[in-house]
C-alpha cells in the first residue's frame, strides 16, 4: 500500500509521521514502577538498520528476537511491532503475537507468517492490513528513515485474547494486566528512486 505511493508523495509527506508517543509502549503506562524486559535481535542492534532480508525488498521473513527479565508472576508474553514513522494518524501495525509462554526466550527467524512463509504455531493477531502475520517493512520511497518498534509485554493472570486480536485489544490487556515491558527499535529506509519491482507493477496496474 504505502510503498505504491509515488516518490514525490513520499517527499511531500516526509514530515507527517505517527510519532513515538503513540506506540503501545508509550501509551500503556507501564514504565513507571514496573519491570523492564531486555529485548534484542541477532539480526540488528537497537536503533540500527533492519537487514533487507526482513523487509519487502528482500525475502520478507520476520526477524529473530530474544528477551530476558520475565517476572516470576507473569502468565504470558505479548509482542506488537509498530512503525512509528508511518504517514498515518496511528502507527502502522506490522505484527501482533500473544500468548507466548513465559518459559520461552526467543522468537525464531520466520516464526511469523508472511508471503511465501508458513511461520510457526504462534497466536498471531491482526496487522494494519487486517491479516494475521508479519507485514515486512515497506516505507514509501523518499519518505526517509522509519523506526520499527518491537514491543514486548509480560502479562499477569486474566489476560485473555480473541482469535486474532488487534491493537486496541492488546493495549487494553496490557493496561489491565501488564507487569513489565521492553522495547527494541530497528530502522529501515527506502532510498529515493528505489522501489521493488512488484510494487511498481502494482502501482501501474
Amino acid at each position: 500500500m504505502l510503498e505504491k505511493l509515488p516518490e514525490v508523495v513520499g517527499h511531500v509527506l516526509r514530515d507527517r509521521r505517527a510519532g513515538l508517543d503513540k506506540l503501545v509502549f508509550n501509551r500503556c503506562g507501564l514504565r513507571a514502577g514496573h519491570g523492564t524486559l531486555q529485548v534484542g535481535s541477532l539480526a540488528f542492534a537497537d536503533h540500527a538498520p533492519i537487514p533487507e532480508r526482513y523487509s519487502a525488498d528482500g525475502e520478507g521473513v520476520s526477524p529473530p528476537l530474544h528477551w530476558d527479565g520475565i517476572p516470576a508472576d507473569a502468565h504470558s508474553l505479548a509482542l506488537i511491532v509498530e512503525d512509528a514513522d508511518a504517514p498515518t494518524n496511528e502507527p502502522l501495525v506490522h505484527a501482533i503475537v500473544v500468548d507466548l509462554p513465559t518459559d520461552s526466550h526467543v522468537l525464531a527467524e520466520g516464526a511469523l507468517r508472511s508471503p511465501g512463509h508458513e511461520g510457526e504455531q504462534v497466536h498471531e493477531g491482526r496487522n494494519s492490513y487486517l491479516r494475521a502475520g508479519w507485514l515486512p517493512p515497506d516505507p514509501p520511497p523518499g519518505h526517509g528513515q522509519h523506526r520499527y518498534a518491537f514491543q514486548l509485554f509480560a502479562l499477569g493472570a486474566g489476560a485473555a485474547f480473541g482469535t486474532t486480536p488487534g491493537r486496541d485489544e492488546l493495549l487494553q490487556a496490557v493496561q489491565a494486566h501488564g507487569l513489565a515491558s521492553g522495547l527494541l527499535v530497528g530502522t529501515y529506509e527506502r532510498p529515493d528512486g528505489t522501489i521493488r519491482a512488484g510494487s511498481a507493477q502494482a502501482a501501474v496496474a
